[in-house]
């Protein structure tokens, strides 16, 4: 990572930490500075994920592409990791705030150092409290959950257990008055116990791009017409090869990409109106 390393002065801090109890006395940072205009939304989840999670974090975040958010997220296993690879390849500015220091060489997770290279090179930015040297420890996670917490408008949690850090970074941002938004799943997942305890205590439940960006104070109709101007050439070859309808199977093999990708192209283009999927066929909308 060639991105310089800069320790922040107070008043460059996220506006929103000001507002917390216990902020912060040092911030460093690589990479741009943020766009203090934007909606900060911090996205959390489970390590251990399901397909259903992995899908729904990729479609609800495909779905704000042209929106001026800004994803927030720990750069940790998990849905940490998809939360910050969706906004990449929606071109969606995303921050990372790590339990370490930022140096290359105590960057945690390991597996993890190449994705925050991605992040810089896209035009965002690595945040920490902790001494560029700093080697992560057991208790700097639930510490750094604070900053995502303190310096977000709000929080949607995707599939935590029942004790998990994940709810402790919830739990933070009802005491700084912040929203808590969360996915409903299967009553019989593990993973879900814990957005369903959160929907009890008051916590949202988006099931869909439309209940996200009203939680947000968006209008889905503007952004639907915003995002239809223009395409990713990825998106456009897409929307060329369906001259008629075609299947996934079919796309897949087309484009030659992961299916992983294939799923968010497919759905951000769903999500802008300009494809309908039915009996098994994708075709455009006319």
């Amino acid at each position: 990572m060639e991105s310089p390393l800069v320790k922040l002065n107070t008043d460059e801090f996220p506006p929103l930490l000001h507002e917390i109890n216990d902020p912060p006395k040092e911030l460093w940072r690589r990479g741009n500075p943020l766009n203090h205009n934007h909606t900060f939304l911090a996205i959390v989840g489970a390590r251990k994920y399901s397909n259903y999670g992995k899908e729904i974090c990729e479609k609800l975040i495909a779905g704000l592409n042209g929106y001026p958010v800004t994803i927030i997220s720990g750069l940790a296993l998990g849905i940490d990791g998809i939360a910050h690879r969706a906004a990449l390849a929606n071109n969606i500015h995303t921050v990372a705030i790590p339990g370490s220091g930022l140096n290359t060489d105590v960057l945690y997770p390991r597996s993890h150092v190449r994705l925050a290279d991605e992040i810089l090179k896209s035009g965002g930015a690595l945040i920490s409290e902790f001494e560029p040297d700093f080697k992560a420890t057991q208790w700097s996670f639930p510490k750094r959950n604070r900053i995502m917490a303190g310096m977000s408008h709000a929080v949607l949690v995707i599939e935590a257990e029942r004790r998990s850090g994940t709810l402790i970074t919830s739990r933070l941002a009802t005491e700084y008055n912040r929203d808590v938004f969360t996915i409903p799943g299967s009553v019989f997942s593990k993973n879900t116990e814990g957005p369903h305890m959160l929907i009890r205590n008051g916590a949202t439940p988006i099931t869909c791009t439309e209940d996200l960006l009203e939680a947000l104070g968006f209008e889905a109709k503007e952004v639907i017409k915003q995002s239809s101007i223009s395409s990713s050439p990825d998106e456009q070859r897409i929307l060329d090869y369906l001259s008629e309808p075609r299947s996934r199977d079919e796309i897949a093999i087309y484009i030659d990409a992961p299916i992983h990708e294939l799923n968010v192209l497919l759905s951000t283009l769903e999500i802008k109106g300009l494809i309908i999927e039915q009996l098994g066929k994708i075709s455009t909308v006319k």
